[in-house]
């Protein structure tokens, strides 16, 4: 399997849904819009759901990195920079993609494959990186910055769905910043 193509068909199915949102996931459908076959995607992702499954990791692998150059910038307050993860993250053009997160998830935790894989490292993944970064940048201890850290990707997750079910922003946004100011009056 040629790993580049795969990057490249990933890259143009990413592109294809930020217009369109996630609304027809069909292989037929989504190869037709990105100019190439069904059987091409079906080569390179085995199937409609690992495709999913490609897109929402490389959502997520976009959001970590995100996360980590937020924390990488000492001149930004902790405080600061978690408001800027939430902006991105709740942004209403990702809607789509926190659906399908949020549905193959769920998928996931039924035993579904390729969803399971999802669910592999997933935590962890975010939480190791800022844990460092929290014991090293702000001096905590490592296992409350990996508690502290674990709570806020559990409110954040929360909070997302809550936006999805009610479509509320501002009473959303507004528990997001109550939960900033608690945290950060911990400190």
């Amino acid at each position: 399997m040629n790993a580049n193509r795969r990057d490249e068909l990933l890259a143009a199915v990413l592109e294809h849904l930020t217009v369109t949102g996630a609304t027809d996931l069909s292989l037929r459908a989504v190869a037709e819009a990105v100019g190439t076959s069904h059987r091409m995607l079906s080569y390179h992702f085995g199937s409609r759901d690992g495709l999913v499954l490609a897109v929402v990791q490389a959502v997520e692998g976009a959001q970590q990195q995100l996360a980590a150059a937020l924390a990488a910038d000492t001149g930004m307050s902790a405080p600061d920079q978690m408001r800027a993860l939430w902006a991105q993250v709740s942004q209403p053009g990702l809607a789509p993609n926190v659906r399908l997160f949020f549905s193959l998830y769920v998928r996931g935790l039924a035993g579904e494959e390729p969803a399971a894989r999802l669910l592999d490292g997933d935590i962890a993944r975010w939480v190791e990186p800022s844990a460092r970064t929290a014991h090293e940048h702000y001096g905590l201890p490592l296992d409350q910055a990996r508690t502290d850290v674990r709570l806020g990707v559990a409110v954040v997750r929360g909070l997302l769905l809550d936006l999805l079910a009610t479509g509320d922003r501002d009473a959303v946004d507004n528990a997001f910043e109550r939960y900033v100011t608690l945290w950060d009056n911990a400190f």
